[in-house]
């Protein structure tokens, strides 16, 4: 049974991991346009755009070429930029270190800071606590990303000149400096995050403390630490878990904003750069990667579930 179990699951990621490939096939071959006007010149012969649209797998039928790419994407070759012809799988893997860091950073600062407020707050709702909890994430929410980042920026790099103002220093340049480039950008990512955790955990603490399994430790005379973290915690941590696999995989794919704000050589800058040189490869290539993360991360969260609750490996 278990192992039918996993097949159909594996045939279930299967399955969206081809629906995923072809949505971003179709989404740039559909396009309106000519993809080759960014590097073909005026006045361009039918034998040189012939030529290009061989070089680039722009030529045969769209079945043709999504079978082509598909192939050459699974063997890890997803053609060759049209600016710059760098493999695109090159280029990802260059920058998509950047973006990992960022975003990973970014969820567990988010989860140091949310977890022990939200169960705080679920265990003493209506408190003093509870009301400045939830009038700070209303006011949070309300602020932009990228106005949130603009105001860092003003009061520690600007006024306070504690920071750097925008750039990325690697880690091969030394810890600190690698550390002080990185914190306005992990912070304002986090702060959205921090906001959503917060009001998830502290509703889902509410319900569980008020469980019978909760009431009957209180009743054998536990300590509360014990209750909140030993007994409440892991149950009302599935959809603060859910919620951080889809966080992750949308920062992955979504620090677009905050990428462009601070500088940083990440996947977000490096998607800007392609659309506006008109890129398709380049572009192509960074959705699937992003799509598939997305996706993989997704059923990684699925399969964290049982070691929260043992009744989910038993079903």
């Amino acid at each position: 049974m278990i192992h039918r179990a996993t097949a159909r699951y594996a045939a279930r990621l299967a399955t969206v991991l081809v629906l995923v490939s072809v949505a971003t096939f179709a989404l740039l071959e559909f396009i309106p346009g000519d993809r080759l006007a960014a590097v073909l010149p005026e006045g361009a012969t039918p034998e040189m755009r012939a030529a290009a649209e061989e070089r680039f797998g722009l030529n045969g039928s769209s079945a043709e070429r999504y079978f082509t790419w598909l192939g050459h994407a699974l063997q890890g070759d997803l053609g060759r930029s049209m600016q710059s012809q760098v493999p695109v799988t090159e280029s990802v893997l260059e920058r998509l270190p950047v973006t990992l860091e960022l975003a990973a950073l970014s969820i567990v600062l988010a989860l140091l800071v949310a977890v022990p407020i939200g169960v705080y707050s679920g265990y003493r709702p209506g408190s003093v606590v509870d009301r400045i909890v939830t009038f700070v994430c209303s006011v949070t929410l309300s602020i932009p990303s990228f106005l949130l980042g603009v105001l860092l920026v003003f009061v520690f790099a600007v006024t306070l000149s504690a920071l750097p103002v925008t750039g990325w220093t690697p880690l091969s340049e030394g810890l600190v400096p690698h550390i002080r480039s990185l914190i306005l950008p992990v912070v304002t990512l986090a702060a959205v995050e921090t906001v959503g955790f917060i009001r998830l955990l502290r509703n889902d603490m509410v319900a569980t403390l008020q469980q019978d399994f909760v009431l009957s430790a209180r009743a054998r005379g536990l300590s509360t630490p014990r209750i909140l973290l030993a007994h409440a915690l892991r149950p009302s941590a599935f959809s603060l878990l859910t919620v951080m696999g889809v966080s992750l995989g949308r920062l992955i794919g979504g620090t677009v904003i905050v990428e462009t704000l601070f500088s940083l050589p990440g996947l977000g800058t490096l998607v800007v750069t392609a659309i506006t040189g008109r890129d398709y490869l380049l572009v192509q290539g960074i959705v699937l990667v992003v799509a598939v993360a997305y996706v993989l991360l997704n059923a990684l969260v699925d399969l964290t579930y049982p070691l929260l609750d043992p009744r989910v490996r038993i079903s």
